[in-house]
């Protein structure tokens, strides 16, 4: 290929960005897919907040797909901000009728190795424990 016009040195880098993946899965049962029905649907929104879908309340979840639900993004200018405004959205985003892996994203967001950003691929395996609480 060419040549960039550009060095990585002259990249600045300007705020951050996080993203998490809602998937109609249960966490707490080994990520076992959960298909259905959505009886009710609240998304988050707000500054900085974006939410990519397809889904809306009264919408059915198929067994034989991609379990993907929605793609949640917040961007803010530090990731102290960003991870402020993931928590608050992600305590907005409802979803009933069929598990998800929002109450994984909020274990996530609230632990202190995440928030001080050491985490690496074995991260989840190595820390989360599946909770009792469901959404």
């Amino acid at each position: 290929g060419e040549p960039l016009p550009f060095k990585q040195r002259d990249i600045v880098h300007r705020g951050c960005a996080i993203e998490c993946r809602i998937n109609a899965e249960d966490p707490a049962s080994n990520f076992r897919p959960s298909p259905g029905l959505i009886t009710r649907w609240h998304p988050p929104g707000g500054p900085g907040v974006r939410l990519d879908t397809h889904a809306v309340a009264g919408y059915r979840v198929p067994p034989n797909y991609d379990s993907l639900v929605a793609k949640l993004l917040v961007y803010q200018p530090t990731r102290a901000d960003a991870l402020a405004c993931m928590r608050r959205a992600l305590d907005e985003f409802l979803i009933e009728g069929i598990h998800t892996t929002i109450p994984l994203h909020r274990e996530i967001m609230r632990h202190p190795a995440f928030q001080a950003g050491q985490v690496d691929t074995t991260f989840i395996e190595r820390t989360w424990m599946p909770s009792t609480n469901k959404s």
